[in-house]
């Protein structure tokens, strides 16, 4: 048996716990060609957008032929369109979870990168770059130099089923989560555009990133100002316009059926998201059940929005429980969806507290947002050793 030093042990453990959980087992499936409906269905969408300009087929006759997302969703097929599927190196350099999985751990670097000063309410913003600069320069006790400690925890929860799991079969969810963190610890940073661009990249993925702008305008109003908030609105109205509206011009009718109507149980097919959360239990009585399922869904959506105006998340970490609050509201409450959706709250939940993001102390909050809060901080790993300085000696003179 091998064994460790205690300095290195949580680290060996942790590379131990992904190679077996992520790099062995995605290995295997990439290069089998192995994995759920959704990679194919993202590579397809590639495809098409480079040949025709929209990743809609128009006519669609089978499940497997709908793409229920935007259109930026097909810019992770693209490198399957380009290298093809000749040989073992094209069929894992064009795989779109490699992609999906590449976006992801990238915004969560850029998420703990230092802060640069830039001008904003004082103590908002601050808080982040000292605390980051201190740990690279081994400032923080029992910091290793060189190393963020907030990256050992974040690589064991990419370890996690909560991770690995959709990371090696599929890996839709995994860039939209991490454009979502991103934003959130750019708006904590006092950046309104550059998180107005992460948003922009959000909610062009997918339209459940959408309730991100609210959460990021209301935490940009209440830290650094009106005027910062309505920049990055701007910002990600502009930016998801461009990405969208190419392939929306093209071909509205498709975008509208297997987008919209689709995923909500309102197409020509029925959804294969038909786990038995609450809401999909309503519309399974009918079209009462529906509309209500739809009512309970627009009454949490506007509970949620109340809340924003009338107590603003103050910092990233609050702004990251109030999303996930949101989205596991709708993802419940949705007319049609699957246990899997509720990965993405629970990692707003978690990541902003296993990275560096900065949040402040003493602040009132909801107590269901406490009750998060306070789960997220169970003692899943073992926390650094921190020994107490002991007590100066006084020696007596001669």
């Amino acid at each position: 048996m091998l064994v460790l030093p205690r300095r290195w042990a949580r680290a060996g453990s942790v590379a131990v716990a992904l190679l077996g959980a992520v790099l062995v087992p995605l290995l295997v499936l990439v290069v089998g060609g192995q994995g759920q409906s959704e990679v194919a269905v993202i590579e397809r969408s590639g495809e098409l957008l480079l040949r025709h300009g929209t990743p809609y087929l128009a006519e669609p006759r089978t499940v497997a032929e709908y793409t229920p997302y935007l259109p930026g969703m097909a810019l992770f097929g693209l490198p399957r369109a380009l290298f093809g599927t000749d040989g073992w190196p094209a069929r894992v350099a064009g795989d779109a979870r490699l992609w999906c999985a590449a976006a992801f751990l990238g915004c969560l670097a850029a998420a703990a990168l230092p802060n640069r000063h830039r001008p904003g309410r004082p103590g908002r913003s601050t808080a982040l770059g000292a605390t980051v600069t201190a740990a690279r320069t081994g400032a923080l006790p029992g910091a290793l130099p060189g190393v963020v400690p907030g990256m050992l925890p974040v690589a064991a929860l990419v370890a996690s089923p909560v991770v690995a799991l959709p990371l090696c079969v599929s890996g839709v969810d995994l860039p939209l989560a991490g454009l979502c963190v991103l934003a959130l610890a750019l708006a904590g940073r006092a950046r309104p555009v550059a998180a107005g661009w992460a948003l922009a990249l959000a909610c062009a993925l997918k339209w459940t990133a959408w309730p991100a702008v609210a959460v990021v305008v209301a935490l940009l109003a209440a830290t650094t100002g009106r005027r910062a908030a309505l920049r990055a609105a701007v910002t990600a109205a502009v930016g998801t316009a461009a990405l969208v509206l190419p392939s929306a011009l093209r071909s509205p009718g498709p975008l509208l059926k297997q987008v919209f109507a689709f995923p909500t149980g309102r197409g020509d097919l029925p959804t294969p998201a038909g786990s038995p959360l609450p809401g999909r239990l309503l519309a399974d009585l009918g079209p009462v059940g529906w509309y209500a399922a739809v009512a309970l869904l627009l009454l949490a959506g506007a509970a949620v929005a109340h809340s924003l105006v009338r107590r603003p998340p103050l910092d990233a970490r609050a702004a990251a429980d109030r999303l996930a609050l949101g989205l596991a509201l709708a993802f419940l409450l949705a007319p049609a969806g699957r246990f899997g959706y509720l990965a993405l709250p629970a990692l707003l939940v978690l990541l902003p507290r296993l990275s560096l993001l900065p949040s402040l102390p003493n602040l009132p909050r909801h107590p269901l947002l406490s009750l998060l809060s306070r789960l997220s901080r169970l003692p899943f790993l073992p926390r650094p050793h921190t020994p107490r300085p002991h007590a100066p000696q006084v020696v007596p003179a001669p």
